[in-house]
């Protein structure tokens, strides 16, 4: 059964929050030193990646400002090129652009169910 873009959408906000909660109080030393927190979130970040694939085009386009193809790129290089991953830059996902990304993605959700 093909699933509806507000469930893709609910399912990139349920693993942001989930992200959120693994990296709440924790530091970027932290999580370097932690291969279970960086294998949780890491994971989420390969679901957030390949969930957004599946958003139509139309809904890409009404919202520019949200990076699509890095999100997807991302996940493609945490699945493909897991010896070369760099958890610094992982990390500053999580704190950075992941706070963004949940607002934004929000937006998208008030979108479809109009």
């Amino acid at each position: 059964m093909k699933r509806s873009n507000e469930v893709y959408i609910e399912d990139v906000l349920e693993s942001i929050g989930l992200i959120r909660k693994y990296a709440a109080n924790v530091t970027g030393a932290g999580f370097i030193g932690d291969p279970e927190l960086q294998d949780a979130i890491m994971r989420r970040l390969e679901i957030i990646g390949e969930t957004v694939k599946h958003v139509p085009e139309k809904i890409r386009n009404e919202f520019p400002k949200i990076p699509w193809r890095e999100i997807s790129s991302m996940r493609d290089m945490l699945t493909h090129e897991y010896f070369g991953i760099d958890e610094k830059r992982v990390w500053k996902t999580t704190r950075e652009d992941i706070p963004d990304l949940e607002r934004k993605m929000k937006k998208v959700l008030k979108f479809i169910r109009g």
